[in-house]
């Protein structure tokens, strides 16, 4: 019997770099479909900036038809504009996801480091090392932007998201009020720190 599977787009926002990220799963197997930024760059109409956000995120759910859709919620900044135009950029994908009938769930910066590195701080080298991992890729992509949206849809299927089972960072089903403690406590063998004891690495596999 052929076992069902299930595509998630994560998105991070912004006028200026919109990072996508989309993967595959098949029962515990996850598989990378593509991962890009889009770079609207410096235009005179701002809402032909957000015609284009939405405009590319149809087309990706178009493409991909993925099942759900989990984007990265904006960070509280001192800077009143440059939050507003990334609440627009969210509000223009979201609103793109839910025409297309998708299911929306939103994470924190801090919630996707958490899940997919075990540390809420992380920094976005250590995410996309882990991600190179987990995904089994080797190619940097050209901005951060890319990569964090990657995060997004990782996070989302690690959470359990949308009828998906939670699972640790190895693969295996987990009950949703488990995490990352109670996996570093039945597997200390597969993880090591660096030097300065913050780069979390998981052993293969």
């Amino acid at each position: 019997m052929q076992q069902q599977s299930t595509i998630i787009l994560g998105i991070d926002p912004g006028t200026v770099f919109m990072g996508y990220g989309i993967i595959k799963i098949t029962g515990n197997k996850i598989k990378l479909l593509d991962m890009d930024t889009l770079k609207p760059g410096k235009m005179d109409d701002p809402y032909k900036k957000l015609q284009l956000i939405y405009n590319t995120v149809s087309g990706l759910i178009i493409k991909y038809k993925p099942n759900v859709f989990a984007i990265e919620a904006p960070f509280f900044g001192k800077n009143v504009q440059s939050m507003l135009k990334l609440g627009r950029a969210q509000g223009v994908a979201i609103a793109a996801a839910m025409r297309h009938g998708l299911d929306v769930t939103e994470y924190s910066p801090k919630k996707v480091k958490q899940s997919v590195t075990g540390n809420g701080n992380a920094s976005k080298e250590q995410v996309l090392k882990m991600l190179q991992h987990l995904l089994q890729f080797e190619d940097d992509p050209k901005y951060f932007d890319a990569s964090d949206a990657l995060a997004v849809a990782v996070c989302h299927y690690f959470q359990g998201g949308s009828h998906l089972p939670a699972v640790s960072p190895g693969g295996k089903a987990m009950g949703k009020a488990k995490g990352w403690d109670d996996f570093l406590k039945n597997n200390p063998g597969r993880l090591k720190r660096d030097k300065n004891n913050q780069d979390m690495v998981i052993k293969s596999w």
